[in-house]
């Protein structure tokens, strides 16, 4: 199959794209979303703040939890100091806008989630949902910049945040008044899921990217999986509960993010 360097740095097949392919990931997202409002109200689980991890380290309370959220901010900024001075480059400038809030919202989330891991509950919990969902719409807007070079991902990328802000916002009163919501912030961790990997496909970026793409959506529904499995896998394992499993196996996630971006501008940098 014959390749062509394309003038934003990516290499892709000069085949054309099927028309109706373009509206796909629109079409999917209206349906994601109708879905949502069609299920009605997704409540927080009832004992969600009880997690198994009672480890105890210097002082720290539920050590195991507070601490693997180190590894957040250690990805965030090896991608920020990798990335940010080639942030002009033709390989990177589309994207920037949301890799950028991607980056901010990884490493916020480092001390979000420590700082509602110390002292567990609702109260706490919006500052560990906010920099997730902040990361969540960066990377959304950052893949979408990527396959459609043209597209306002600044402004985009200012849209997005606050949607994401707002979704927190919305559970945070929906639940002040005993009936929380969770759907809008959801929302922001289903869609890169499903429209990352389609419109990676549509675009045909390199397989490299793809593959660092697929190796962290995969990781990420694993580290969901431990997530929902805490007090079996700490019953299971002993000194290490579910959900600290699930920040090591998210940190790794971002990490096979932030690998196949510097790749990108390495291989570029190395032409």
């Amino acid at each position: 199959m014959q390749t062509t360097f394309r003038m934003d740095g990516l290499t892709g097949s000069d085949r054309p794209v099927k028309p109706w392919m373009k509206y796909t990931p629109t079409l999917i997202t209206l349906g994601i979303i109708a879905a949502f409002a069609v299920h009605g109200r997704i409540a927080q689980p009832a004992h969600y703040n009880d997690f198994a991890d009672h480890s105890a380290l210097f002082g720290i309370p539920h050590a195991g939890d507070v601490l693997s959220n180190a590894g957040f901010a250690l990805v965030a900024i090896w991608g920020w100091l990798a990335l940010w001075p080639r942030r002009n480059s033709a390989q990177l400038r589309a994207g920037w806008p949301g890799y950028r809030l991607f980056l901010i919202g990884l490493f916020l989330t480092a001390f979000g989630s420590a700082y509602f891991h110390l002292a567990p509950g609702n109260g706490r919990l919006t500052w560990d949902m906010l920099p997730i969902a902040l990361a969540g719409a960066g990377l959304l807007v950052g893949v979408r910049g990527d396959t459609r070079p043209g597209s306002r991902t600044n402004i985009e990328a200012i849209a997005l945040a606050l949607f994401a802000v707002a979704g927190v916002a919305c559970w945070v009163f929906t639940d002040s008044h005993g009936a929380g919501d969770l759907r809008p912030y959801l929302l922001l961790q289903v869609l890169p899921l499903i429209l990352i990997p389609l419109w990676q496909a549509i675009d045909r970026a390199p397989r490299t990217e793809r593959l660092a793409f697929a190796a962290a959506m995969a990781l990420y529904v694993v580290a969901k999986l431990a997530e929902v499995l805490d007090h079996q896998m700490a019953n299971t394992l002993g000194s290490v509960s579910g959900h600290t499993l699930k920040h090591l196996i998210a940190t790794a996630a971002t990490a096979a993010i932030v690998w196949g971006l510097t790749r990108r501008v390495s291989n570029c940098r190395a032409d």
